[in-house]
């Protein structure tokens, strides 16, 4: 393509750059710019071959049309402004910056000191000015057409309390994957080959939960140690889906992938990052949003406007007090949604999302706007509930229609595993839905997403292998990621050839495994936990793009048997509606039952007293779940109904003699799952009511009445 000759005064909406056919319009919002110019380059990106000023101006919005345009065009923005630190101002022309509306970006950032607009050694720091130009080192933003063959592409619409959610890096998931062409694997067409989707199906999975998939940009400081930031928290770009994944075209595979997953019944959720970007304070590289209008993106201390507010640890936070940003996110999530067809987020740090001024307001802008969005109040809404800033912890403060990441279960299950007194209380608050979080303000237990391993810590393999974190390869002498494991290594540390450890291990999987997906609320398993991924001891693997987060799919025996083990729990979940209410228990009888919907036991098979949910010895108890005390109905208005259920627990070392309950009478179990044997196989033959069930130390078991 030649020269751009024409030039019109194009539209302020749609913000970015839009085909629309004929030209390409573009439109930046800059409210103290003085004059944006609109930069074009070469098919290659290597030379710059045009700049054009935007030529209009409409309530801080740039804007210009541009016919002779097209699709694949590459391009990004100088601004004209101020340079004033002190005031919150850091304009700066000689930089490259990428449009924050971009939908596809070309090429990665190639650091050097030019991207900085200020000296990088100046006495002055952050105050001086860089007048180099870093267009060398930048990637380009890329007019996409949007056009894709969706056909009869539906969203799965999985009801919440049928929802089991799986969290996936797209790249590390297929990286070593030995089934999926090698020119696929780590990217979103690997993700979406047939045995990755054959495998999750046989799992019983129905969700994938991507870690972030925007556009991110890799610390300086990173890339000079030979590192990444591999987990991805750390966007540039809110619709420009990363193109590390891409084989060639990033947007129309994530499509692609998005496709396919939909006809296998799987939903798509986004991990999302809008609390912080990836130009870190005010000593951090000038990319996008701090050279386009640092003063309205950014929460600035309003004493000292040189400095950022920070919520994130991450060295700056997004201002969601601005107009233009919150129309930024939203008009991010919309596109996701309506252009990509996800069904769902997962917003990181999301406390920081509610902040208006200082504290964290529950009913912020930001929740209302999405509460009445026709698009966005039908997907799925998750928090991570919680931030780095004075009051930032929010578990079960945010609003009716989200749920919540759930760390409270995660550590309640893992201290009770891991043998700690004092937590039968707290365990069985967890285990039912934890009503007191959520149910105070009317919501159900599907509000709780229960999960015990997540990208950020030990992997399952490694919760029950390591008492201590092993972070060496990320170069920070071990400082980095947390102390707070609630970890327990049954008597090596690390990797060990002892029989009877490793099947203790074997056997503590087996009980964080089916405590997850026999609880009320929505379970999130971490991708590969089913077949004992390891990080070897890496509790923050976040910039660790090899082996040590990389999915290993060479399946030895004990592999393979905690995959069956974990797709027949999943079966179980499935079948029987009572692991999966959708309403918390009352305590009392239902329907004119002649027993309480839920019991509490103790190992004599009496109910519980208040003084035992006290002892800090008991490492014992069981729970009586009653088939016919459901108080859902089916798409038809008609009661659903299942079986009963004992589940026993026993995190106590020795074997502890549990006796069976006459509850209605002369009842008949059936254990159907125990995690004192391989495979969770329980023993065979029926038990009657009086008498004990051998229930051996450190399992769980889940029996079934049969009758009367």
């Amino acid at each position: 393509m030649g020269p751009i000759t024409t030039v019109g005064p194009g539209s302020p909406y749609p913000r970015g750059a839009t085909w629309d056919g004929e030209g390409v319009n573009f439109s930046l919002f800059s409210g103290n710019a003085e004059k944006v110019e609109l930069v074009l380059f070469d098919a290659r990106g290597k030379r710059e071959v045009q700049r054009i000023t935007l030529p209009e101006c409409t309530g801080d919005v740039w804007h210009g049309y541009l016919p002779e345009a097209r699709p694949g065009l590459l391009y990004g923005y100088r601004v004209h402004g101020p340079y004033r630190p002190e005031e919150g101002l850091r304009y700066n022309r000689h930089k490259l910056l990428l449009d924050p509306y971009a939908k596809a970006l070309v090429g990665r950032i190639r650091w050097s000191d030019a991207h900085y607009g200020y000296r990088i050694g100046h006495p002055g720091a952050d105050l001086s000015f860089d007048r180099r130009d870093d267009a060398a080192g930048m990637p380009r933003c890329q007019v996409i057409d949007p056009t894709f063959v969706w056909g009869e592409d539906r969203r799965p619409k999985v009801p919440w309390h049928e929802t089991v959610i799986y969290e996936v890096h797209v790249k590390g998931y297929t990286r070593l994957h030995p089934q999926v062409p090698e020119t696929l694997r780590g990217t979103y067409l690997g993700l979406a080959s047939p045995p990755v989707i054959e495998h999750l199906k046989r799992l019983g999975i129905t969700a994938v939960e991507l870690m972030p998939v925007h556009a991110i940009v890799d610390e300086r400081r990173l890339v000079d140690k030979g590192l990444c930031n591999y987990w991805g928290y750390n966007s540039i770009g809110y619709f420009a889906p990363e193109n590390r994944y891409a084989v060639h075209d990033p947007v129309s595979e994530f499509k692609t992938m998005v496709k396919a997953l939909h006809a296998a019944g799987i939903e798509v959720i986004l991990d999302v990052v809008y609390n912080h970007t990836g130009e870190g304070d005010h000593l951090g590289p000038t990319l996008a949003f701090r050279g386009i209008d640092n003063a309205h993106y950014y929460r600035l201390k309003p004493d000292e406007r040189r400095y950022y507010v920070d919520y994130t640890g991450c060295g700056n936070t997004l201002n969601m007090c601005e107009p233009h940003v919150l129309q930024l996110i939203m008009d991010s999530l919309r596109y996701w949604v309506t252009e990509m067809h996800v069904d769902g987020f997962r917003f990181d740090l999301a406390s920081a999302l509610a902040r208006e001024l200082h504290e964290v307001d529950r009913l912020g802008a930001f929740f209302d706007i999405i509460q009445q969005d026709p698009v966005l109040n039908q997907v799925k809404l998750i928090a991570e509930p919680w931030d780095l800033g004075e009051g930032g912890y929010q578990v079960g403060n945010f609003p009716s229609g989200w749920a919540e990441w759930n760390d409270k279960y995660r550590d309640t299950v893992r201290a009770y595993w891991k043998g700690d007194g004092g937590r039968i209380g707290e365990f069985a608050r967890r285990l039912t839905g934890s009503s007191d979080l959520y149910g105070k303000s009317g919501r159900s237990p599907h509000a709780s997403i229960n999960y015990v391993t997540a990208h950020d810590g030990f992997t399952l393999h490694d919760l029950v292998s390591y008492e201590r974190k092993h972070n060496e390869a990320n170069l920070e002498d071990n400082r980095d990621g947390t102390d707070h494991n609630l970890s327990w290594n049954c008597g090596a540390e690390g990797e060990t050839d002892d029989p009877a450890i490793n099947a203790l291990r074997a056997r503590q999987k087996r009980n964080f495994l089916a405590t997850l997906l026999l609880s009320q609320g929505v379970p999130m398993l971490l991708a590969g936990d089913e077949i004992c991924r390891t990080q070897r001891g890496n509790n923050n693997a976040y910039c660790q793009d090899n082996e040590i987060s990389w999915v290993d799919w060479n399946l030895d025996e004990a592999k393979q048997r905690l995959l069956a083990y974990v797709q027949r729990l999943l079966a179980l979940r499935r079948a029987h509606p009572i692991f999966r209410r959708r309403h918390f228990f009352q305590g009392r009888p239902i329907h004119g039952g002649a027993a309480k919907d839920i019991i509490w036991l103790d190992p004599s098979g009496a109910e519980m007293s208040e003084q035992q949910w006290n002892e800090h010895h008991a490492r014992c108890l069981g729970v009586y779940l009653d088939g016919q005390g459901l108080t859902e109905t089916d798409a038809l208005g008609r009661p659903v109904r299942d079986a009963s259920f004992l589940l026993l627990f026993n995190a106590h070392h020795e074997e502890i003699p549990f006796r069976l309950p006459p509850l209605l009478g002369e009842e008949t179990w059936r254990a159907i799952l125990d995690t004192a044997h391989e495979e969770g196989l329980a023993p065979d033959g029926d038990f009657r009511a009086e008498m004990t069930y051998p229930l051996q130390g450190r399992s769980l078991a889940l029996l079934e009445r049969i009758s009367p």
